[in-house]
């Protein structure tokens, strides 16, 4: 990974507010702005931002050099009497690690804070060697059938590319983009947010076999190939296994410790976590429900993204559901109509995680693989009783072949419980009790097993549970492994699972009766299913288990 070490010296006093950015592209202003900060506001984002009037891709602070603030690197440039030194520079060095945005770069050494930036220094323009090449490809699944796949990944380059896969069979990309104008308005994303995404690439992969390994790469003579990878295609449906890994709101930090809008903490040990586990053992699927990158309108940490969960999603399905920080703005169609998503409006998610939906702005849909039927819903849009979304829901649900999938698993966003912290629930809202008044009688309904959501950061997984009330606790097995006997069906056990990366979130102090283990701690879930048990088990980034439980028929 290419990376970049500066050295810049300051003819004045150092002082801890000096900080150094990347830039990009090379002609972005630098100008103080301090109106933008409502716009990092609106995002939920508190931390203290530049005030720029154009995003930086990332910065840190000079003091990171543990000489800088004592001067222990300097240079005399005026010596006196005596040779006693007049006037010196006080010398930093910092490293930045780049990853490929296509647009060309520059270095800013800015005084005066973040408040009030004052332009110091510059150094660049530096360019990518090759701003066209395909990067970042990562792996879908179309259909329950394990017979096609998508691949999807980013290009400087507007023409078709290729994806040779499976020993000689190709396919051609659909290329799609998006601009500002394509942002709602105003907003981070139409405004100093904005970063040229490039070209999205999408190829078909198709005519392969159920859960068997390939070999692909993508590209074009043009631009170049990646290299070669290798993917797994998930069971068919009604096949006797399947094991998927699942959680939400992840987002993204930087490997090199700096700084940018909305940082997850959690988010690398967890990937990292989850790539040991892709690449070292059978997975077929990894679900992220909600909440991806957090760019929020902030645009090139899609890139960062991507680049982040590559190890994972280049080797097996990534599916994902919609969360408020994907889509949610005034006046935009979605039914929360808060600024959550920094006026992105769902345009970048859909571009670079394109599901198997019925339309792009009707993000909803239901796959199956092995023994398990999953339904994929959008909490952040209208789920009344009558709306498309909640007629859908009630007709997939009654549509299950509970021969060839026994289990159902429905997953969202938002959860229908929780028992977080009071101040946190006042603040962000955590759980619409009229979701749950919509939505609860369909699962009882369509006797839905297993209920999955993110939006609160931390780890709850509650009893079979239906209007507040325990109608089935587990019991201990022989093994004394917490299970839930659906021989004789109740009501969907609930799990919140949106322990990934974004700061944890605390619980409070009394403890519903609905509630039966609670955990604040990073980490992932993995679940296996034959056709008569569903084993569910919440891991420590560590790699120890937390809380683990089945279900069983």
């Amino acid at each position: 990974m290419p990376a970049a070490r500066l050295t810049y010296s300051v003819e004045e006093e150092a002082s801890e507010h000096d900080w150094i950015a990347v830039v990009s592209p090379s002609n972005a202003s630098t100008s103080n702005c301090p109106g933008n900060s409502a716009l990092y506001l609106a995002t939920g984002d508190l931390a203290e931002l530049p005030l720029l009037c154009h995003y930086p891709v990332k910065f840190k602070y000079l003091k990171e050099d543990p000489g800088y603030l004592s001067c222990a690197t300097s240079v005399c440039q005026k010596e006196g009497l005596f040779g006693k030194c007049l006037i010196k520079t006080c010398a930093a060095s910092i490293n930045f690690r780049l990853i490929n945005i296509r647009t060309d770069i520059l270095f800013v050494l800015f005084r005066g804070g973040l408040q009030v930036p004052c332009v110091a220094a510059k150094a660049g323009p530096l360019s990518f060697a090759n701003p066209s090449a395909p990067l970042y490809g990562h792996i879908s699944s179309v259909d329950s059938s394990g017979t096609s796949m998508q691949l999807t990944w980013v290009s400087g380059d507007s023409a078709p590319q290729t994806v040779q896969f499976a020993n000689g069979m190709t396919a051609s990309s659909t290329v799609k983009t998006f601009t500002r104008e394509n942002m709602c308005h105003p907003s981070a994303a139409s405004d100093f947010g904005f970063h040229n995404p490039g070209y999205i690439h999408t190829a078909l992969m198709a005519g392969l076999s159920p859960s068997t390994e390939y070999s692909y790469q993508y590209g074009s003579q043009t631009v170049g190939f990646s290299a070669n990878a290798t993917f797994s295609t998930p069971p068919a449906s009604g096949s006797d296994r399947v094991r998927l890994i699942i959680f939400g709101d992840m987002g993204k930090a930087e490997r090199d410790g700096s700084l940018i809008h909305y940082i997850q903490p959690g988010s690398i040990p967890v990937v990292d976590a989850i790539t040991g586990v892709v690449s070292t053992e059978k997975v077929d699927f990894v679900f992220h429900i909600g909440d991806i990158s957090y760019a929020t309108g902030f645009l090139v940490e899609w890139d960062n993204f991507l680049e982040l969960i590559q190890p994972i999603a280049s080797r097996v399905s990534y599916m994902t559901a919609v969360g408020n920080h994907e889509r949610d703005h005034p006046l935009s169609g979605s039914y929360y109509e808060k600024t959550d998503s920094g006026g992105e409006c769902g345009i970048p998610y859909y571009n670079y995680f394109p599901m198997p939906t019925p339309a792009q702005d009707k993000p909803w849909y239901s796959l199956e693989s092995g023994p398990v039927h999953f339904t994929i819903v959008s909490t952040e849009h209208d789920w009344h009783q009558d709306t498309e979304q909640f007629n859908w829901i009630q007709s997939d649900l009654a549509s299950v072949n509970r021969s060839r999938t026994p289990w159902v698993i429905y997953a969202g966003h938002r959860p229908m419980y929780s028992s977080v912290s009071s101040v946190t629930e006042k603040i962000f809202r955590s759980v619409d009790t009229e979701y749950t008044k919509a939505i609860e009688p369909l699962l009882l309904a369509g006797t839905v097993d297993l209920v999955l959501a993110g939006h609160v950061h931390n780890y709850e997984r509650l009893c079979a549970v239906y209007q507040d009330v325990c109608l089935m606790n587990a019991t201990k097995d022989s093994a004394g492994l917490d299970t839930y006997d659906f021989t004789a069906y109740k009501a969907p056990v609930q799990a919140v699972i949106g322990m990934s990366g974004f700061e944890l979130d605390a619980f409070e102090t009394e403890v519903p009766v609905w509630s039966q283990v609670r955990i604040s701690e990073y980490g992932y879930v993995s679940i296996q299913a034959t056709h008569q048990r569903l084993l569910v088990e919440f891991t420590y980034v560590n790699g120890s288990v937390g809380d683990s439980f089945a279900l069983v028929k």
